[in-house]
């Protein structure tokens, strides 16, 4: 081994060329980036979705339907569901948010509205936000109360 033969380990020296540095180099000129277009600019970047010019395709399809951006999204939870926590966590008194949501069925920001699918059998407080009118009816009619979040 001498000078002569010394090489760097394989991999680590990385093969670039210096670009735009004379005639001589092979790189010179337009540096490899061939003549005009937003490719051979500085600065360029290719927009997401760009198609060379071509009507991109989300502006080719059809677009329809409209989002309220004000509307309030509540966590329906059904009778059904009420009565099985009482069933198999024996809750008695009142059903709150927390009850809710130490069991998993909505989180602390979630805005609750008791739905009216299912029997309800046992008689409890049920605290919520919002309740339909057949919740609420059969809420009462097993001898329990129907309490809005004020």
């Amino acid at each position: 081994m001498n000078l002569s033969n010394l090489k760097p380990a394989k991999g680590s020296v990385k093969n670039s060329f210096r670009k735009g540095r004379g005639e001589g180099s092979g790189n010179a000129g337009t540096s490899g980036r061939g003549h005009k277009g937003a490719k051979s600019r500085s600065g360029y970047s290719r927009k997401i979705g760009f198609e060379g010019g071509q009507m991109p395709l989300q502006r080719r399809v059809p677009k329809f339907g409209f989002t309220n951006m004000n509307r309030v999204e509540y966590n329906g939870i059904n009778l059904d569901v009420i009565q099985q926590l009482i069933d198999e966590k024996n809750i008695t008194g009142d059903i709150t948010k927390d009850t809710f949501v130490q069991h998993g069925l909505a989180s602390k920001k979630d805005l609750i509205k008791i739905l009216g699918r299912g029997e309800l059998t046992a008689s409890v407080t049920v605290i919520a936000d919002k309740f339909t009118k057949t919740a609420q009816d059969a809420i009462e009619k097993a001898g329990g109360k129907a309490q809005i979040i004020q």
